[in-house]
């Protein structure tokens, strides 16, 4: 007797077998066909091959690309850069320095970003120190405040900010806030219509539909930026939330954050109203935006963004030339150190050319798998000569670079995949002596409290440490 549930089944298997791997097949083509990062195409074709099924939910939610379109129309973008063009032309002709020249012109000509000079620059190390300065400078607001941050967290420190929006657009003050849909996916929603109830203009940047799958979700808005009354900005690694003031369990919270005063503050309005052009389709470019400013200090400044639109990676690529233009030392640190090729060259060719490259990373991060995976690339750079040093103090969050007692830049920006390729980012570049050497000092008071890594000893890690790093690295480009 023939058993027609069982031929049923049969057939249900194969034609699911032939739908799913199809499906795979067609997913691997795509991938192919979209002419990535070599290094990038081959780790999604191993996690479709290796995770059956969930291969294809993370590729879904990951992995495509669509990001082959400007964000903004060419003639809406020019009306806005026209504000930061004007104010770079009225500046007169400031003194570039010399060696440095070829980078500022990178970034102009790839990013629009305009060098400012006269700039005050002050660096906060403590997230408790910036808060004050925040709020302080918060309260000073007379006409308007933009604020944009990737996490706003509904906490005692997030709900102090809250409160003092509220009572500045109570007071007549104009609020814009922009926060990331991804950071900030578990903040009720209450937290932010409280602030719409009192007159601020709130958005998202980038909902998503599915927020418990989607802590990676390609592309995040990962950056930190307040403009108040055009005058004064602040920029760097620090969120909106409790964490960045008390810390974590095994220690510190250590970040670096920045405020600006002086024209350089154009560059984050110009930053943060391209955003907000993105998530409202409202392009502000009114002059009262763009006031003229006198001069706050001595500091030449570029604010330099990068997002996964456009041809260019211009954070990656500015680094690579700051790395190579590097003449005596090059000192930065990172949370996670998941670098492109690009960096990986530009970092160990330097210091094969004698500079002293130094990078720091903390002992332990908030991540297991970004940890692993940094530290698989860590005796590439030992090889060539470059100082590892592992932060014991807490987690170093902080997004530092010094060279040569001139150039330093702080920011959102990690040295990883997902900041160079896949994030919106931003970046000051600040081109001056005094700022260098206090940021030179900040790097050598936290190498005291770190652990030098020496390449005699770490290549006597576990065998099975090794093992981990090395299958975790093959999935860096999508970490």
């Amino acid at each position: 007797m023939i058993d027609w549930n069982l031929i049923a089944g049969q057939i249900a298997t194969v034609a699911f077998d032939i739908v799913y791997f199809g499906a795979i097949i067609g997913t691997i083509i795509v991938i192919v066909l979209d002419n990535r990062n070599p290094v990038k195409t081959i780790a999604w074709i191993l996690i479709l091959m290796f995770l059956p099924v969930v291969g294809l939910v993370f590729y879904f939610f990951f992995g495509r690309s669509q990001r082959r379109e400007r964000i903004i129309g060419k003639k809406l973008y020019s009306r806005l850069m026209k504000k930061s063009m004007a104010e770079y032309m009225a500046q007169g002709s400031c003194r570039l320095p010399l060696h440095y020249s070829r980078l500022i012109s990178l970034f102009r000509n790839a990013n629009q970003a305009f060098p400012f000079d006269g700039n005050r620059v002050l660096v906060y190390t403590e997230g408790l120190s910036m808060l004050q300065a925040l709020l302080r400078e918060l309260q000073k607001a007379t006409q308007h405040i933009h604020m944009e941050f990737y996490i706003f967290e509904d906490d005692a420190i997030g709900r102090l900010v809250r409160d003092v929006l509220i009572d500045k657009a109570r007071s007549g003050v104009e609020v814009r806030v922009l926060y990331d849909d991804v950071g900030c996916w578990h903040v009720p929603n209450r937290f932010f219509d409280q602030m719409r109830e009192a007159g601020i203009e709130v958005r998202s940047f980038l909902k998503v539909r599915f927020p418990l799958f989607t802590s990676k979700v390609n592309y995040r808005n990962h950056r930190k930026i307040v403009v108040i009354d055009g005058r004064v900005g602040f920029v760097g690694g620090m969120n909106l939330a409790e964490r960045y003031m008390r810390g974590v369990a095994w220690g510190i919270w250590r970040d670096t954050h920045l405020l600006l005063e002086g024209k350089a503050v154009h560059g984050l309005q110009t930053a943060f109203l391209l955003d907000w052009y993105f998530v409202d389709r409202t392009l502000i470019t009114s002059a009262r935006y763009f006031p003229k400013i006198d001069c706050a200090g001595s500091a030449l400044a570029q604010i330099v963004t990068s997002e996964p639109v456009g041809p260019w990676r211009e954070i990656m690529q500015g680094l690579c030339m700051a790395l190579m233009g590097a003449r005596k030392y090059f000192y930065m640190q990172t949370p996670y150190f998941l670098p492109t090729e690009s960096v990986l060259v530009a970092m160990r060719t330097a210091a094969l050319a004698g500079v002293d490259v130094r990078l720091m990373i903390p002992m332990r991060a908030d991540s297991r798998l970004t940890h692993l995976a940094s530290c698989s690339y860590l005796a590439d750079v030992l090889q060539a000569g470059v100082k590892v040093y592992f932060y014991k103090k807490g987690f170093l969050h902080s997004k530092l670079m010094v060279s040569d007692d001139e150039l330093s830049t702080v920011g959102s920006t990690n040295i990883d995949f997902r900041s160079f390729e896949h994030n919106f980012e931003v970046n000051a570049f600040v081109y001056d002596v005094e700022t260098a050497l206090q940021m030179r000092e900040i790097f050598l008071q936290d190498q005291r409290d770190c652990v030098q890594v020496f390449l005699k000893n770490w290549v006597k890690r576990p065998w099975h440490r090794k093992a981990a790093e090395s299958v975790v690295r093959l999935f860096s480009p999508v970490l």
